[in-house]
């Protein structure tokens, strides 16, 4: 198909096409004339890269996504769709609030307070994850919200108990020689729950060690969560354990 056709069949203007082809992100062949043409099976780049537009990657980042990834289309759909449903989740909360809100409100009267804190915790909420979010590239933003699934109540629970009894144990611990089989047993444990977050994944695991480096500038209600954990001890002796293993 030449330019035209192609950008007929996929619902796109001739414009965004040649921008892609420009910038690398969907190269076109070029016929004995040396015009643009395409193939049905540029449908499958064109639509990752429109996805991933619209989750808000920025396009000099959708490039190097998809050549490192190389996601299969089966792959890359699921991982769409879930991030969006859980974007949509947010959004239906803030809706359902708001129209609460306003079925209670009679004219002339002011609107009940606890309706009004209702809307603002539903809006926080989606905005409470934002600030942490500054600290992780685009490729890992999308991975998170792609398991954001994953993280149930009843999992969230239970990781913070295994936290709360790791750095228990670590304390305990304190007098130990890192390389000793009891503190690399810890260790051991630590990076397990580490990677029960990241997945094994290196750009997740980077954000996450930029997250924690900027910790005094968290917001309060952070600071406050992660109080239980903020032994400097225990972080110290910790990057000692790892430095052993």
């Amino acid at each position: 198909m030449n330019v035209q056709e192609f950008a007929r069949m996929a619902g796109v203007t001739v414009r965004a096409l040649h921008h892609y082809d420009r910038l690398g992100l969907l190269r076109a062949r070029r016929n004995g004339s040396g015009y643009r043409v395409y193939a049905a099976r540029d449908l499958e780049r064109l639509e990752q890269i429109v996805a991933l537009k619209f989750l808000g990657i920025p396009l000099k980042r959708i490039g190097t996504m998809l050549d490192r990834d190389g996601l299969e289309l089966s792959a890359a759909l699921q991982m769409q769709r879930t991030v969006l449903e859980e974007k949509r989740r947010l959004l239906d909360c803030a809706i359902r609030a708001i129209g609460d809100a306003g079925k209670s409100i009679e004219p002339g009267r002011r609107a009940d307070s606890a309706l009004l804190t209702k809307i603002i915790e539903v809006m926080e909420m989606q905005n409470d994850n934002r600030w942490a979010e500054k600290h992780y590239n685009d490729e890992a933003r999308v991975k998170i919200e792609a398991r954001a699934k994953e993280w149930t109540p009843e999992l969230q629970t239970e990781v913070s108990r295994q936290w709360t009894e790791l750095f228990r144990d670590v304390e305990a611990a304190l007098h130990e020689d890192p390389a000793s089989p009891a503190a690399q047993a810890l260790g051991v444990r630590w990076k397990k729950l580490l990677e029960g977050f990241t997945g094994g994944d290196r750009e997740i695991g980077a954000g996450l060690n930029r997250l924690y480096a900027d910790r005094p500038n968290w917001p309060a209600p952070a600071q406050q969560q992660m109080a239980p954990y903020s032994n400097p001890r225990v972080w110290e002796f910790m990057g000692r354990v790892l430095g052993c293993g």
